[in-house]
Order: C-alpha cells, then structure tokens, then sequence
C-alpha cells in the first residue's frame, strides 16, 4: 500500500539529510568537505531542534572519519557518512575494511573533482576510485533519487552485509533545489527499513567475536570469493526491492533509465544530472528525423551487464560520455565497462568515448548535440575530449611582479643571535617604524574578504623574517584567495598541497634544499622555509605536523587560527571555542553550540621538543615580528619553529571588519590566546593582562562576535562559568610555569 506523502522542495543534499533523520541512524562520523558538507549541516540543525537521535561525531580528517563510521557499525549500529573528492580518496583504504569484513553502512558521495590541481567543482573523478572497493555504488540522477535511493541502500546494506555508496553531481543534483516528494511520517521510513539485525555485533558480549583476523590464502582468496557472491546477491536481490519501493512510494527504479532508447540509431550513454540535458538534445534530433536516445545508469556496482546490452541491442552508434577519465585508457570508466558488457554480448554497434565536463565544466544542450553529431560523423576518433580550449601557445606564464631578491628583503629590522648559556635567542629591533622598510611578499589585489585576519598576519610574520623564503600554503581560504589560475598573489615562490599532508611536503622540499647544496647543484645561502595552516588545517594536518616536529626539520609550520574550517563554510573545527555556533555546532533546544574546549595546539606542539613554539597577536605587532624574527633564526640554525596567531574572519565570527584588531585584542586580555613562547622547553609568559591591570571575563569577548554573543545570556551561564573556569586554568599553569626557570 502506498504510504502517505508530502511535497517538499529541497536539494540533494538536503534530502540525503532529510532521509538520514526519517532512519534515525544511531552514528554519523563526518569530515566537511564541499560539496557534500551540507549532508552534515542539515543533519546538525534538525538534530539541535530535537528532530532525531543520530551522535554526529566530528572527526579530524575523513580517514578517522571512515573509521568512527567502521567501528560503529561493527557495534551493531546503523551508520551513515557523506563524503566527497580528496576526503574520498583519503578514507580510500578503510572502504575496503568496511566491505571485506561485511559490514553494512550508508555513504553520500557528492561527486567532485580530484586534486591537484584544486578544483571544488563537480565531475566524476572521485566515485571511480570506489569501484573495486567491494561497495555497491548507486548513482542518482536528480534530488528525488538520492532521497530514494537513500532509504533502498540501507534495505539493500542489510540484506547483503555490505556497504552502500549512493552519488550524485556535486553542485548540480547536490544543491540544486527540486519539488521532490517524501514520506509523511518518520515512522512509514522505519516501517519499511525494520528492525536492525546485525549479523555480527562486537558488543554482544555473551558470544564474543574476533574482527578483521589475519588472514593468508586460501582464506583471503575464499573471502573475496564470497564478498563477490554478496555482490550478485545484490544484483539478484535489487529488482524486488525496487518494486517494493514502488508500491511504497509510486516511484519506479531500475538499474538503469532510458529516454527515447527502444528504437535509436544513436544512443548517448551519460551519467548523472546530464542525463537530463541530454533528453532535451535527442527530443532536437527527434524533430530533425534523427532516432537518437540516452541512456543513464542508476547502478555503478552491481554493474548491470545484460541490462545495458538489452538498452542499447538496436543502436548502431554509441556515444560515452565520462566526467572523469582513466589516463591512458582511451576512455573512462563508464566507457570502458560499456564497451566490455558489449563485446561480451558480441554488439555490433559502433562506440565512441568522450571526456566531457571535467572540474564541473557545465553540460549544456548544445554540448550534448555535440556529441550526438560528433557520434553521427563517420570517420570519429574512438577517443577525444569534448570541450577543450586551445591554450596561448606560450612557454612561460606572464611575471605579474618582479621577483624580490635577497638584498631586496634583507633590511636588518632584527637582529638574533643565540645565548648558549641562557637557552634563548636574543631579539634586538623589531620597531613597527622600521618593518616598513620590508617589501610585502603577499601584494595587494588578493581576494580575501574585507577583515580577514590571514593576509594581516602573514604580512606581519614576513616583516620579521628577512631574506628568502619560500612558502608553502595547506588548502584553506588563504591558498583559495591568493592564487586563483592562472593569478598570484605572491611575489616569492610558492607551493600548495593538501590538508592533511602540508608540513611533510615542506619537509621534503627543505630537505632537497639541503641535499642539492651538498651536491653543488644549487648556490650557497639560506631559505626559510613556511608551511602556512589555518581553516582547520591542523586538524586534519596534525599528524603530518607533528611527524614532521619530531624529525626537526628546518623551517616554520605557522598556524593562522580562525577558529573553524572557513573556507568550506564555517564549520567547527577542533580550535572552535566552546559553545560557538557554526553550521555544524548549532544552537538550538538540545545543543548550545561546540560542546568540547578548543585544541591547545602550542601545547601539543612543544610536546615534540621543538626548539620553538610561540603564540603571537596583530593586537601586539612588535612582539609578533620579534617572534617571526626569533622562529626564522631556531629554524636556519636549530630545527622546526612553530607559530601560532589567532586569526580574525568577520564573515563567520559575525563581527565588524574593521573592529578586528580590537576583537584579537580581546582574546588576548581574557586570557583565552594567552601570548607566550616555549624556548628549548622554557616557557616565557609575553603578557599577563591581570598584570597590565586588562584582565577581562571571556563573556566580554564572546559578547563581541555574533557566533558566541548567545553565550552571554543567563541559560548558558553553566556554560560560561565552565569555559572561564578552563581558561583560567590554563592560564595559571601557563603563568606558573613561566615562573619556574625549569619549566
């Protein structure tokens, strides 16, 4: 019988949430990471206004993520996750742990390009990598299917013991808003779901079992053989779910959809939102008396062989169409399972592979038409990409600024030299007057937002650190905004890897440096090598930071801390304070913002015994460029310097751009970014506002940015009385340590 329903009017996104809630799944472990991270959000907000029970759990990055989600599942719990791109990709190895070892799950892939270079527009570049994962992959083509298809794939996980994958066009199916129909009540979605029966549980403590056993042939060979059997299971068992569904629901699924495909000549085989771009194509070839079709398929894995043979039996042409090639293949994947599923049935039709769409270039009716015609020339190439653009021809890109030498930033604003005796380095200079004279290596015309704390803080470190220096940025609003293709920002070398991998590539790139001086392949001098994080940068890249601490390499890791991950939207990140409100700590009637204390990552920082950590403010601007100066001579002469500055942006703290200053200022006077530095494991306290008689209540601060300002009301004064509480205690320590010469 068909359950009742009612219209809504939402995106991808929101509806992958949207059914994720009517499940009431026990754990969502989750990384942001754009397009997907609306999945998060949404399920964020309906759970602060008591709308379901899911523990979203906020990893550091999407391999602990994969894993939150992993070790949940083999608990016995109903477990959803929603990913994108290079967060695929970084969780890529745990997918095969959550299928060889048969436990069911639900993931939302909001399909997006794969870096280098970046690129956060959707293609699909990044599912491709799932499919030898063991993962059934479904493919959805518009909103009201991934809200299906969210409800069949936990069904389907169930029933096989493995996990489901269901994705979609980044920034088209997954924010494009639709009228899409839903269940009325939560309980119809549960109805159908049923009970979870979990056929194993580590938590069944009566009959105890051992996951994940070390294992060598046969055995291995036997497991993957039945993990392939679950997979035809699936295969078998889809259809009679899909008309399960459509009684349910009234909407009918396949493995795949046609439009116009029984009688065509021309057939283009496309995935994804193209698919409906291309019905209005052959609906123009229709009226031109050219019988042309297309075909999507709504299942990547099981892949649907003979399904796919019997859509395309009559057409004597097929056209591919990848988001995303497999290099050096001559086609996609699509392409070439299409082309394998035909030889097998001995099809005579001609098939031609194109690459279209890449970093989310748009797919408009004229690109489809394209192909057909393309399809319909006799002599086509089997192989090309659509769609590409000649370039110049130049060999070198154009110089937007002279490069700045040596001389050109030696301006002697500081001087350091080192006291043996004393374990400390001696800082003369640094006067605001003199630093000036310091050519900025950021220039002017960068996209930052008015306000934003990054380029105000990389400025003032580089003021204090003279001669050359070669940067490296992790992904972040600060990389983003300076150097959009083919554009810089920057007047000095500059190099951007990910997340998650920033501090050891530097350290690779430092150690060459050295290498090739040894080898005389590269001129006697220094470099200061920077690594620059932010945007929750040291999160996700805290294991790479500190691998990188421990081994001692020569440079500085600087940390601008804004407090969130911004550039995908402010979501929290560890270093959010307390009770802040982001799009994933929301305020609401059973959640008052971030639930947990901020990161002190100086503190871990100097649990590596780095020669140099230091916490520097643009409130305090001479002791910032002392500590820039000091961090750049520990890393030429010592080994890694870590610095930290608290990092203003109005846009997500919701505060005024140009009161910033004062609102740093702020932080520091209640004690919340404390100014000190840790030298060879001494610590020095910079500033004591108590001292300076400027000792503030930290509510005076939150009082000052609208993502705290709720705080200050009397229901959150258990909170506050904590967060101060907590402060004052690191604070103390931190003082108290300053006062022992050991310490």
């Amino acid at each position: 019988m068909m359950e009742k329903q009612k219209v809504l009017y939402e995106s991808g996104n929101e509806l992958a949430a949207y059914a994720a809630k009517q499940i009431n799944y026990h754990v969502m472990g989750y990384y942001p990471i754009t397009p997907s991270t609306q999945i998060a959000e949404n399920l964020d907000l309906m759970g602060a206004q008591g709308q379901h029970d899911i523990k979203l759990i906020a990893a550091e990055g999407e391999h602990s993520a994969a894993g939150i989600c992993y070790g949940a599942s083999t608990g016995g719990g109903r477990v959803f996750n929603a990913t994108s791109a290079n967060g695929l990709l970084y969780a890529l190895e745990q997918f095969p742990v959550q299928s060889g070892t048969r436990f069911p799950m639900v993931m939302n892939v909001a399909c997006r390009t794969v870096s280098g270079p970046l690129c956060i527009k959707g293609d699909h570049s990044d599912i491709m990598y799932m499919l030898n994962t063991g993962w059934i992959i479904l493919f959805a083509d518009e909103p009201q299917t991934v809200y299906d298809m969210n409800l069949l794939a936990l069904k389907l996980a169930e029933a096989v013991s493995l996990p489901v994958a269901i994705a979609f066009d980044g920034f088209y199916t997954s924010h494009q808003k639709r009228k899409c129909m839903v269940f009325e009540n939560d309980i119809a979605v549960k109805d159908y779901i049923g009970e979870k029966k979990a056929a194993a549980d580590v938590l069944d403590l009566a009959h105890p079992i051992t996951v994940g056993s070390y294992m060598n042939e046969p055995d291995v060979l036997n497991n993957r053989y039945q993990l392939h059997l679950a997979m035809k299971q699936a295969k078998e068992l889809l259809p009679a779910l899909f008309a399960e569904y459509a009684e349910l629901s009234g909407r009918a699924y396949s493995f795949l959809k046609g439009y116009l495909y029984a009688d065509a000549d021309i057939l283009l085989v496309i995935l994804g939102s193209a698919y409906h771009t291309a019905m209005e194509a052959a609906d123009i070839l229709r009226k031109e008396g050219i019988r042309a079709g297309v075909v999507t398929l709504l299942s990547l894995r099981p892949f649907p062989h003979e399904e796919i043979v019997q859509f395309c039996q009559n057409a004597a042409i097929i056209v591919a169409a990848d988001r995303q090639d497999s290099y050096g293949a001559e086609g996609g994947n699509l392409s070439l399972e299409l082309r394998a599923a035909l030889q097998r049935a001995a099809l005579p039709a001609k098939v031609i592979s194109r690459v279209y769409g890449l970093g989310g270039q748009d797919f408009f009716v004229e690109d489809a038409l394209s192909l057909f015609r393309e399809g319909l020339c006799g002599n086509a190439a089997a192989f090309a990409y659509h769609g590409v653009t000649k370039g110049s021809g130049a060999k070198e890109q154009p110089a937007y600024f002279k490069p700045l030498s040596e001389t050109d930033t030696t301006k002697h604003i500081t001087t350091c030299s080192y006291d043996a005796a004393a374990g400390k380095m001696i800082v003369k200079g640094g006067l605001l007057r003199d630093s000036t004279a310091m050519p900025k290596r950021l220039a002017p015309g960068h996209g930052a937002c008015p306000g934003c704390g990054i380029p105000v803080n990389l400025n003032l470190l580089l003021k204090g650190i003279e001669g050359n220096v070669v940067l490296l940025f992790q992904t972040g609003c600060g990389m983003v905004v300076t150097t959009a293709y083919p554009k810089t920002s920057f007047k000095i070398p500059y190099l951007h890897n990910l997340f998650q991998n920033g501090a050891a590539t530097l350290s690779g790139l430092a150690e060459v440096f050295k290498q090739r001086q040894k080898r005389g392949e590269y001129p006697a001098g220094e470099i200061t090598f920077i690594m620059v994080s932010g945007d929750g940068g040291m999160d996700i890249g805290m294991g790479s930071a500190l691998g990188t601490a421990l081994r001692n390499h020569r440079l500085i890791l600087f940390e601008y801390d804004n407090g969130g991950y911004m550039n995908t939207g402010y979501q929290l990140s560890y270093s959010t304070p307390m009770g802040a409100k982001s799009s994933t700590s929301h305020v609401g009637s059973t959640q008052y913002g971030k639930t947990f204390f901020h990161k002190d990552t100086p503190e871990i920082m100097a649990a590596t015994h780095i020669p140099y950590v230091a916490c520097a403010a643009e409130s305090n601007p001479m002791d910032f460029i002392r500590k820039a100066a000091k961090a750049a001579a520990y890393a030429r002469d010592f080994g890694t310097a870590y610095i930290k500055a608290l990092s203003a942006c109005p846009l997500n703290w919701s505060d005024s751009p140009d009161k910033e200053r004062s609102v740093i200022a702020a932080a520091v006077d209640c004690c919340y970014f404390p100014l000190y530095e840790i030298e060879n494991g001494i610590t020095s306290l910079n500033y004591d506002p108590e001292k300076a008689g400027k000792k503030i209540p930290v509510t005076d601060w939150f009082s000052m940015m609208g993502r705290t300002r709720h705080l200050t009301k009397d229901t959150y004064r258990k909170i506050t009385e904590k967060i101060q509480a907590e402060t004052d205690r690191r604070f103390a320590r931190l003082r108290a340590r300053s006062e022992n010469p050991l310490l």
